[in-house]
């Protein structure tokens, strides 16, 4: 039962919140961090029994007449890193909103939905549940970036509907199909074998909505928008792991359906790969606006997850996993960061920055060690998943790497010009009186940070758990290493 409870602690913690904030609005934020603290600890509580045990596994499965498998959870070790992810950054995600006052029972009631809505995507065991937690994060992600976001929120929060959807509707046609030759519908459970020639284009319609959520490029327009409109809180969940369940989707349902249709896009998906890391660096240096900076680095990140995906080895598959889970840790420090200056200073404009280290110093200590994280600093979560990643590629696709061995450069790049311009330099004077960064967001900054030196300093933690579930998948392919 300890799966059940990490969808239903959510869900009740919403409805508990949206109720309070009826009479009381301090009590929805309460009722929040209560909430999503339990739900880390039970996630971790089951993270400790899987290393323990890197094979086993927790199921839980509700069979209806006659013998049809209705609800069906399966946590593993690929799906646990990505469950603790979710509660970790669901307790960031409350204490960056603390300070909402607009409606605070529905905006904490909304991300307690999404955290619930993130964790069953993870843990769905059947394919139709699966599509209906995937449909379901929909919903309170839009209303939060639309309701709670800033100037333009309406139309970035239609864009990431319509994108979002539109990739949906493909993937649940592929689902359909994969539906039919299921015994009951279970994940993984194929009584039938699938033809080779439908596996080819059944693998683009499951991917369809992956790519979208990934994002890859040229399907990645949404995430900038969606990223600068939304509140702080709506960008760390976004970012830290909304964007994570695209990958997770092509290594927990395309590929095992589609084996041969993955092995005859794998070069495409390497080729959508490279070009996002360097698009997104590129775009990422170019910006103006820190929150939009961050956002296309999202984008670069995420290319190197779909370089890891498109070699089809064991390796490759746990980088990806890597990189997605340290993408989450920091990108969520790093929305955190940029909107807590935002509500400082009301701006995100780079140029109205500098000197901020003398002013802010804590402030300032964060974002350089999370800008460090970012550009793959080794010893921090950002080098491990990402080497992987390149080393399999090369290893896979050859000299078509050296496109991304510039992206890792440029990473660097905008990541140190952006701590240049921001902490050093003379002080403008309209931040003379500036306030250094809360208790509060100390508190929320510290587990994050302390995970993205752990993971780079220990990365087996996750190698381990996810070892036996991404070797089942290479044998689904034939093999790999």
């Amino acid at each position: 039962m300890i799966l059940v409870l990490l969808v239903v602690l959510p869900l009740l913690g919403a409805i508990a919140a949206a109720l309070s904030g009826r009479r009381n609005a301090q009590l929805p934020r309460v009722i929040a961090l209560g909430t999503t603290v339990l739900t880390a600890a039970v996630s971790i509580a089951a993270l400790v029994q899987l290393l323990g045990d890197h094979d086993a596994m927790f199921a839980w499965s509700y069979t209806g007449e006659p013998g049809m498998v209705v609800f069906r959870l399966v946590g593993d070790g690929l799906a646990m890193p990505f469950v603790l992810l979710t509660a970790l950054l669901g307790i960031v995600a409350v204490l960056a909103s603390w300070k909402i006052d607009d409606a605070p029972g529905a905006h904490h009631a909304l991300l307690l939905s999404l955290q619930a809505a993130v964790t069953c995507v993870f843990l769905a065991g059947t394919l139709l549940l699966f599509y209906v937690a995937w449909e379901a994060v929909l919903i309170p992600m839009f209303f939060l970036i639309g309701k709670w976001g800033h100037e333009n929120r309406r139309h970035a929060a239609l864009k990431f509907f319509i994108y979002t959807f539109a990739g949906s509707a493909l993937m649940l046609v592929g689902l359909l199909v994969a539906l039919t030759y299921t015994g009951g519908g279970a994940i993984g459970d194929i009584t039938v074998p699938i033809p080779a020639d439908v596996q080819v284009w059944l693998f683009w319609l499951l991917a369809a909505g992956m790519l979208v959520k990934i994002p890859a490029w040229p399907l990645h327009t949404w995430l900038p928008d969606a990223h600068v409109e939304a509140p702080t809180a709506g960008s760390i969940m976004l970012a830290g792991v909304l964007l994570k369940i695209g990958g997770y989707g092509l290594l927990r349902v395309a590929i095992p359906y589609a084996p041969e249709g993955f092995k005859a896009a794998a070069p495409i998906l390497a080729g959508l790969g490279i070009i996002g890391i360097v698009y997104g660096a590129l775009m990422a240096f170019a910006q103006s606006d820190l929150k939009r900076l961050v956002a296309y680095s999202s984008v670069a990140h995420m290319g190197f997850v779909l370089l890891g995906i498109s070699t089809g080895t064991a390796l490759g598959f746990a980088g990806a996993v890597l990189a997605m889970v340290s993408h989450g840790l920091v990108a969520g420090l790093l929305f955190l960061l940029v909107g807590s200056l935002y509500e400082r200073t009301h701006t995100r404009e780079i140029a109205r920055y500098g000197g901020l280290a003398a002013q802010v110093p804590r402030w300032a200590t964060l974002f350089t060690f999370a800008a460090l994280a970012s550009l793959g600093l080794p010893g921090l979560s950002g080098f491990p998943g990402e080497f992987l990643a390149f080393i399999e590629g090369f290893g896979e696709f050859g000299w078509w790497m050296i496109p991304a061995g510039i992206g890792v450069f440029l990473a660097a790049v905008y990541n140190l010009s952006a701590v240049r311009r921001v902490n050093f330099g003379p002080l403008a004077g309209e931040w003379s009186s500036l306030a250094d960064a809360s208790t509060v967001e100390l508190v929320a900054a510290l587990p994050l940070v302390v995970a993205i030196i752990v993971l780079g300093v220990a990365p087996g933690l996750v190698l381990r758990l996810t070892d036996p579930v991404v070797r089942g998948i290479t044998m689904i392919l034939g093999g790999g290493s």
